[in-house]
């Protein structure tokens, strides 16, 4: 058994942004600058902490932004107002990136390398870059050209398949079809809207509003997810498969997204002292990871989900809540052929599959929104796992109580 002791999150020590489909409303802003000064506003406004009390900061992020390459740094100067030079790390694994910043945090409590750190995960897949890259050798010198997000959805230099096409192959390898994904879809929508139900209640346990650029002379909050598509059983059984022969539709499959998300990870004592309810505990028990055969990224999180329960002692059934990043139907559906657990009961709440995909925040957030639903349920033991560019995936357990 290789699992944690030491690390905790303090309850309520997490936010996360909403999400906005891309070219919307978070669209003209810096996702690094969006990212730091929205969580400087969370510890000073939403807290009433001074950000100083990080000791190291892990900056997650996976589409370029003007000035990236002091990304991590600069971040931590707008969260401390430079009144403390904040020492940190970039890190970018891809769709996995929050799971990993989680898990390096709950490494370093559990070593003693310090008594508090931060992660903070951002990306704009708006406007992404459209680098030139220098190539001597090319026709007169001409520049190899790369589109930064469009590109790299098509897959990999190695294995030129594109996100989809990897989650047609798990279908095919295991008799997946369009209807169970389109009823995936939908209990998944279903469940996203009970989330919002009651104006938001749930959401609002975590969720805040960020102050995004409009005009030169005009922000505005971006108070709720934008860009998600109402979903009817009648309008997914429409649409055809975007692959001949396949069982995904563009209904079954996730949007590209921007926002932003940050958690705190410290001691037992800390978190008690920092906690909206001291009584309640939330731990990091374990992590996984895994990769896979080429070209079947949906198939990784099952793996790495095994790896953390192997890690943590567990089995399936101790886990009262799974969420997952879930870019296709096929993710869901793969996982509880595999494992046994209801593919009806995991996600609640919400999930990328619905309310879009900003990739590096998109884990952070459902970290959050499964912690919220364990306090609700009285706690227990709760399961993320999702899969990453490169047919990788990470997973993480958390015990509440």
């Amino acid at each position: 058994m290789n699992s944690y002791t030491k690390p905790y999150i303090p309850y309520g020590g997490y936010y996360s942004t909403p999400f906005a489909r891309w070219q919307g409303s978070m669209q003209y802003d810096n996702a690094v600058s969006l990212g730091a000064t929205t969580a400087r506003r969370w510890f000073l406004e939403k807290k009433k902490l001074d950000p100083v009390i990080i000791d190291y900061l892990y900056f997650g992020a996976t589409v370029a932004q003007n000035h990236w390459f002091c990304a991590h740094n600069w971040a931590g100067a707008m969260l401390t107002d430079d009144k403390k030079f904040l020492p940190g790390l970039f890190v970018n694994q891809a769709c996995a990136t929050s799971t990993t910043v989680i898990n390096l945090l709950a490494k370093d409590i559990e070593l003693g390398a310090y008594e508090l750190g931060y992660g903070l995960m951002a990306d704009r897949c708006s406007n992404g870059p459209h680098t030139t890259w220098a190539d001597p050798l090319g026709p007169g010198g001409q520049p190899d050209r790369e589109d930064w997000n469009m590109d790299n959805f098509g897959g990999t230099p190695r294995h030129r398949a594109a996100m989809v096409e990897t989650a047609e192959n798990v279908a095919k390898e295991i008799g997946i079809t369009k209807e169970e994904c389109d009823q995936v879809v939908l209990r998944r929508f279903n469940q996203f809207m009970e989330g919002r139900a009651n104006d938001r209640a749930f959401q609002r346990r975590y969720m805040f509003a960020p102050e995004v650029t409009v005009s030169k002379k005009k922000t505005r909050f971006v108070e709720e997810d934008e860009g998600w598509t109402p979903t009817t059983a009648e309008g997914l059984a429409k649409l055809k498969p975007v692959r001949p022969g396949g069982c995904l539709s563009f209904g079954a499959q996730t949007f590209p997204g921007d926002g932003n998300c940050g958690i705190i990870v410290t001691t037992r004592d800390k978190a008690r002292e920092l906690s909206i309810d001291p009584k309640i505990e939330v731990r990091i028990v374990s992590y996984g990871f895994a990769r896979v055969k080429p070209m079947f990224m949906p198939a990784a999180p099952i793996p790495a989900a095994e790896m953390a329960l192997a890690n943590a002692g567990l089995k399936i059934t101790d886990i009262k809540a799974v969420k997952t990043h879930n870019p296709f139907a096929v993710n869901d559906i793969a996982f509880a052929r595999k494992t046994g657990y209801d593919l009806m009961k995991m996600n609640n709440n919400g999930s990328s599959l619905i309310y879009g995909h900003p990739q590096g925040p998109t884990a952070g957030r459902a970290v959050m929104e499964m912690t919220e639903e364990l306090v609700l349920l009285g706690g227990g033991y709760g399961l993320f796992t999702g899969c990453a560019a490169g047919d990788a995936a990470a997973a993480l357990i958390l015990k509440i109580g």
